[in-house]
């Protein structure tokens, strides 16, 4: 006989991996295609740099470190650190039930394997030594990209909200009843 523990623990693991396809994968790929779509026209069309507005411009470079251009020459070290934080990020969407939990999880997916990617794609003196492209440039903050914007709010939320479930997140009839909060 199954206890009803046991069905719950299975119920919401089942709801977890749904979710890891229903929030998370979907918000790593958009996440992952923006980010190299706009990596591709920088290095097509930034040969100057383009001034926008305040101190915002576009200016197209290549970093070989890890952000704010620290860590410069280790991209096959990084390289391997992004690998293991794509394999623990997919490992931990498939445990959290949480929407904003998995949406985070997913913009910091994406942007890892969109960073993942130029060291792959644009490596010349082995694997993973390539550099990223960076070109969004305020003049007074590290130059960045999509990919890492994604980083970033993702972990602003995840330190904002956690992994707890959200109001949202909770079907009514149990929020009636006092359960998953």
């Amino acid at each position: 006989m199954t206890s009803t523990s046991e069905v719950t623990d299975t119920a919401s693991t089942g709801a977890a991996h749904s979710g890891l396809w229903r929030w998370m994968m979907p918000v790593a790929m958009l996440v992952l295609i923006a980010d190299q779509l706009s990596k591709v026209w920088a290095a097509r069309e930034l040969d100057e740099p383009v001034n926008l507005f305040w101190t915002l411009r576009l200016r197209f470079t290549e970093n070989s470190g890890t952000a704010f251009s620290l860590g410069r020459g280790l991209g096959p070290f990084i390289g391997i650190l992004a690998v293991a934080m794509v394999i623990v990020l997919i490992r931990l969407g498939r445990t959290v039930a949480g929407r904003v939990a998995l949406i985070s999880l997913g913009l910091i997916l994406g942007g890892a394997v969109g960073n993942l990617m130029d060291r792959v794609l644009r490596a010349e003196s082995g694997v993973l030594s390539g550099h990223v492209v960076d070109f969004i440039d305020f003049q007074w903050w590290p130059i960045f990209n999509v990919a890492d914007m994604g980083i970033v709010v993702g972990a602003i939320l995840l330190l904002t909200f956690g992994f707890r479930k959200s109001a949202s997140d909770v079907p009514l009839s149990s929020a009636v009843a006092g359960r998953d909060l």
